[in-house]
């Protein structure tokens, strides 16, 4: 591991928050194997290195982590569902599920991933705020993360596109798009796939890779 990796992955790993789950430094003592946090650490320093030897061009960027994805897995956008395809994606990455049971899906996961599984490159994904924010008294639940939280993060944004470089910048959703022009990053504003969003999100991926249109059923949509 590089020294610039190895040190923005300790880095990270050292973040205190309450009310804040850092799925590198920390443990669920109902669904975590006994070395997720290594286990997650693991996956994300090697998903750097590889995205820096591959000379990843583009970065999607979210707004923070959820209980059912990067909690888990402690990669963005990414549940223990599409792990294969994250390896697949960065050409054979040998990512490890952290958490023990059965693969845990994501509503969101599933749209990013049927758009991701179409492209012929990898794209590195990250968020606004790296952890997973979540209610008093309640791990599993998302919440957005406070201005205070991201503020304590903000470094870790500079770092990625100082190591990376990207030509591209997409922020998935209002949330990303305003925190990261708040923070002076230049990106492209796409929908967010979920409530409502997905078919938006699909056709704005789309036509920023030149990918033939598909429509798919709304995953999001509340039935009648």
């Amino acid at each position: 591991m590089s020294a610039a990796v190895d040190a923005f992955v300790r880095a990270l790993s050292s973040v205190e928050l309450e009310n804040v789950f850092n799925p590198y430094a920390d443990r669920c003592p109902l669904h975590d194997r006994s070395d997720a946090p290594r286990r997650r650490q693991q996956n994300l320093a090697m998903s750097l290195e590889t995205a820096i030897d591959l000379k990843v061009r583009t970065i999607w960027i979210a707004r923070d982590l959820g209980y059912r994805g990067g909690r888990r897995t402690g990669l963005a956008l990414t549940d223990e569902v599409h792990l294969d395809s994250y390896s697949v994606l960065f050409q054979g990455l040998r990512v490890a599920k952290a958490t023990k049971g059965p693969a845990v899906g994501e509503r969101t996961a599933t749209v990013i991933w049927q758009m991701l599984q179409r492209l012929t490159e990898p794209v590195f994904l990250w968020n606004v705020f790296p952890l997973h924010p979540h209610e008093p008294d309640a791990p599993m639940s998302n919440r957005c993360h406070t201005r205070r939280e991201r503020q304590a993060c903000a470094r870790f944004l500079h770092d990625i596109m100082e190591l990376l470089q990207p030509e591209t910048v997409i922020a998935i959703g209002g949330d990303a798009h305003r925190a990261v022009d708040e923070m002076g990053v230049s990106a492209i504003q796409v929908r967010h796939p979920s409530y409502g969003g997905q078919n938006t999100f699909i056709a704005q991926i789309e036509q920023a890779y030149a990918l033939p249109p598909s429509r798919t059923p709304d995953l999001f949509m509340q039935p009648a």
